[in-house]
């Protein structure tokens, strides 16, 4: 089943400060994978009624894209396990919960789009992918007993669930401070931070 929505085209504060915001509105499209009809999750896709383009570099520096692919130009992020693809003219999320988290993400990511075009002046754009972690050296933090305390069938599992984003040291009971001083001090050379991701 698909639904489609529409956002009214508003101007916000950055038009009341005399700045032209660069997305300004979007037709949500919200359906189930057709691959995996059982599946307890939707797709959405943002369908963008202006191009952003030529911000793709700058929310790729911003916030640590995944994948970027310059031509045609995307950039690809995985957030809380979720994979959230920018192109110049639709932003394609998949794993989510309901129609609510697809607005919030959305939202979200049209005020992080207008903001990072807002201060461009002062980013150098990225046309590259961030660094990727390696599951075998997360695997060799954790116990490896396969205990499922994490709610992964393995470790190897869980390993490639903390790559994912869905997943993190404290989500394994059995790790010891060392090991998870050790984990945590690994991703941190990846992370580029949640702060105001509203899910």
């Amino acid at each position: 089943m698909v639904r489609l929505f529409s956002t009214p085209m508003w101007y916000d504060y950055h038009l009341n400060r005399g700045l032209q915001m660069l997305l300004q509105s979007y037709q949500l499209e919200i359906f189930n994978n057709e691959c995996m009809p059982g599946a307890m999750t939707v797709q959405c896709f943002a369908h963008l009624d202006q191009d952003v383009s030529a911000a793709l570099p700058f929310l790729n520096a911003e916030l640590g894209g995944f994948e970027y692919i310059k031509e045609p130009p995307s950039v690809t992020f995985k957030l809380h396990g979720k994979l959230i693809t920018v192109y110049g003219r639709k932003i394609a999320v998949n794993a989510l919960k309901n129609e609510g988290e697809a607005c919030k993400i959305v939202e979200w990511l049209k005020r992080e789009i207008n903001g990072i075009w807002e201060k461009r002046d002062a980013i150098s754009p990225r046309y590259e992918g961030m660094p990727r972690p390696q599951v075998i050296q997360i695997l060799k933090c954790l116990p490896k007993t396969n205990c499922r305390e994490c709610g992964e069938p393995t470790c190897m599992v869980f390993a490639t669930r903390v790559v994912e984003g869905a997943k993190g040291s404290e989500n394994c009971p059995p790790l010891t401070v060392e090991a998870k001083q050790s984990l945590d001090a690994y991703m941190a050379g990846f992370s580029v931070g949640s702060d105001g991701i509203p899910w």
